[in-house]
């Protein structure tokens, strides 16, 4: 079974939450057609920036079915639902759901609790989910820093070959070497999608044309420009333009992490709430500090712009 190889910028949305802490579909709409508006390709819904983690499956199963609702008939824009990482079931559940609503994908990523004791393992779990769901192209999601399943990619592709609808790797990790063995194995049967944002342009230079990423949700034009240098052999500017990226990205780490994407995000126009717990939010005179740096990176040249 082949399925395409995706390419340019899939987002990886947040999950728009209002302040009783509950799922706001409402804004899943504009969301979508912020991110067509700004050169985006897809959506990777309820992953790390989407917070599956934090939710429960009637969540997932109404963000899936807005996701899809919202894209229907949009053959350009994909829509890949993660399903899970902890209970098989759940996972096998979500991933029929997916189904029925007709999205694009389904993904699976490692248990963090009861770890898998070697590929092999993680590749039945994997199994498992792709049968439940046949005709759809699954994929796996390898996040080592969050989920500790730092299992070499090239190692699950051997694992795999009888899944008919394994169809390739989310990768968020910083193993070029495991990452270009992946991306040439088997006369390049799989697809491989480049996870890290800070790092885009070492992927480009050995052959990455798809990344799924959470700051491609305020910065689009950034990483399509970046994409554009280096398709031009402009590489003094490709570099410029992924410095700007790091640059961008460090301030998450000064102001907390993941959750500062919720800030740009504010920044830009469309407000999609605070995490949640347990992860922290900043406070508000954070908040006026973190609008002073972004101001002095030159934010407003290169961030995603909500039209009307």
């Amino acid at each position: 079974m082949k399925f395409e190889h995706l390419q340019g910028l899939i987002a990886a949305p947040f999950t728009p939450i209002d302040q009783n802490d509950n799922i706001n579909i409402s804004v899943i709409p504009a969301y979508y057609e912020f991110l067509k508006q700004n050169g985006v390709t897809g959506a990777f819904i309820c992953g790390s920036t989407g917070e599956g983690v934090s939710m429960t499956i009637a969540e997932k199963k109404s963000v899936t079915d807005a996701w899809a609702n919202c894209t229907k008939g949009d053959k350009d824009f994909k829509i890949m639902l993660l399903v899970g990482g902890t209970t098989l079931a759940d996972c096998i559940e979500l991933a029929k759901h997916a189904w029925q609503a007709g999205i694009y994908a389904v993904s699976f990523t490692s248990p963090s609790y009861f770890k898998p004791a070697n590929v092999g393992v993680l590749a039945q779990m994997c199994k498992k989910i792709a049968a439940a769901v046949p005709n759809m192209p699954f994929y796996y999601y390898h996040i080592p820093v969050l989920t500790g399943g730092n299992y070499p990619m090239i190692d699950l592709l051997k694992a795999v070959g009888d899944i008919p609808n394994f169809a390739g790797i989310k990768y968020t990790h910083e193993d070029f070497m495991d990452f270009l063995s992946c991306s040439t194995y088997q006369n390049r049967q799989y697809d491989m999608l480049w996870g890290r944002d800070e790092n885009m342009l070492s992927a480009l230079a050995i052959g990455s044309k798809g990344a799924v990423g959470s700051t491609f949700n305020y910065a689009a034009p950034l990483y399509n420009a970046l994409i554009n240098a280096f398709n031009n052999n402009d590489l003094e500017e490709a570099q410029h333009l992924q410095q700007t990226s790091i640059d961008m990205i460090r301030l998450l780490g000064k102001y907390g992490g993941i959750s500062v994407g919720k800030a740009y995000m504010k920044l830009v126009g469309l407000d999609c709430g605070e995490f949640r717990l347990p992860v922290s939010n900043m406070t508000k005179e954070q908040f006026e500090n973190f609008k002073l740096d972004v101001s002095k990176l030159g934010f407003d040249k290169f961030k995603s712009n909500l039209q009307p």
